[in-house]
This record gives structure tokens, sequence and C-alpha cells, in this order.
């Protein structure tokens, strides 16, 4: 059975970074309150921020903090992500955040179902 989205649900976007436990807890730490999510929260049209600090794997291997961000579709997610403060907001991960480890995203379509 295959299932498909109903076009009068409502559709969410939403994008999801894992992030692998940093070399420098503090630093990283420091660094990601302090110049990442004032960075990230302002992001055209986001809706909402979250966190979860060492989440339970269930599948596969443990990461220290998932970061969860929302928008209301997915044409309003990708011109955040093409807009300038997106471009500063990768910019700063790839520049200062992969200092101290890894990470890994990915972008998602919530269909309400």
């Amino acid at each position: 059975m295959t299932a498909t989205a109903d076009p009068a649900a409502k559709q969410m976007a939403r994008l999801i970074v894992m992030y692998d436990t940093p070399s420098d807890i503090d630093a990283f730490e420091r660094h990601y309150n302090d110049v990442h999510i004032p960075l990230a929260k302002q992001y055209p049209g986001l809706r909402r921020y979250t966190r979860s600090y060492k989440p339970a794997a269930v599948i596969g291997e443990p990461c220290y903090m998932v970061v969860m961000l929302d928008w209301d579709d997915m044409p309003a997610l990708e011109a955040a992500l093409g807009s300038e403060i997106g471009q500063r907001t990768a910019e700063d991960a790839t520049a200062n955040l992969t200092r101290y480890g890894t990470f890994r995203g990915m972008i998602l379509q919530l269909d309400e179902v």
C-alpha cells in the first residue's frame, strides 16, 4: 500500500541538522548559542526553531544534538536558505562549527495525515 498526501492537507517544511559530539563542547556551545542561533533565527519566514540534546538513538548511531527549523512550506524554506541570511548562516556553520565536529542535515516536506 502506497501512502499519498492529501492535497488539501496542511504541509510544512523542516530543516533538520544532526550534530556529532564536538571535540570541544564548551567552545562549540559558546559559538552555537552566541553566534549561530542568532543568525539562524533571522531566516525569513522561520516559524519554529527547536533542538534536542543527546537524543536516544533507536536505530543507528547516536548524535550530540538535533536541531529542527520549520517553515510554512517548501518554497518558504528554499527562499530562506537562498537568502542573504541563509548564506551567512551556512558560511558560519562551515567556517566555525566544522572545526569542532561533523554534522549532517536534511530537508523534509511534512504532510499532515
